[in-house]
């Protein structure tokens, strides 16, 4: 059995290392694995939020896609700009709108407390064609955003405080 000296050990162990970061990752690689800590994220909603599916990287659907939180704010889009994908209308758990987003597009009253985002409702954007939502506290309207007025950057004095939504289509 050979022995190597330490120093040249640790010589060896730094080009080992220079290498493997030198070495590009083949797509078929990169598009199977998940952003380092994107997984502890995922895994630390669902415990927290049970019942939802994965749909990617960022984002968790509950009750077959009618409910998706997005999780992180999307690389392709701006900080502190509303960005809620046409279609649906979303709110964040920040001002500025910041995240997570949850996101829903069905008319009626529903129960925030039912994908686990009860009184924590800090931003507001509807991005639907016509409509409103009115976001409520125990059947108090608190405020509303919709197609004449979009977005809402902070709700104050209600942040944290809707309970219930209900979409005017």
């Amino acid at each position: 059995m050979t022995l190597i000296p330490r120093r040249c050990f640790a010589a060896l162990s730094s080009l080992v290392v220079v290498v493997a970061v030198a070495i590009p990752a083949t797509p078929a690689a990169s598009s199977s694995v998940r952003p380092a800590g994107a997984q502890k994220v995922i895994s630390e909603y669902l415990s927290a939020h049970p019942g939802g599916v994965v749909i990617n990287d960022n984002e968790i659907s509950y009750d077959g896609g009618r409910f998706i939180v997005t999780l992180t704010r999307p690389a392709h889009t701006r900080a502190a700009v509303a960005d809620c994908p046409l279609g649906w209308f979303c709110f964040y758990d920040r001002t500025g709108y910041g995240y997570p987003r949850g996101r829903l597009s069905d008319c009626g009253r529903q129960n925030l407390a039912t994908w686990g985002w009860q009184l924590r409702v800090e931003s507001a954007h509807y991005n639907l064609s016509s409509g409103s939502v009115a976001f409520l506290y125990s059947g108090s309207r608190l405020f509303s955003v919709g197609a004449a007025a979009r977005a809402l950057g902070d709700v104050a004095p209600y942040r944290n405080w809707a309970t219930h939504v209900d979409r005017y289509c």
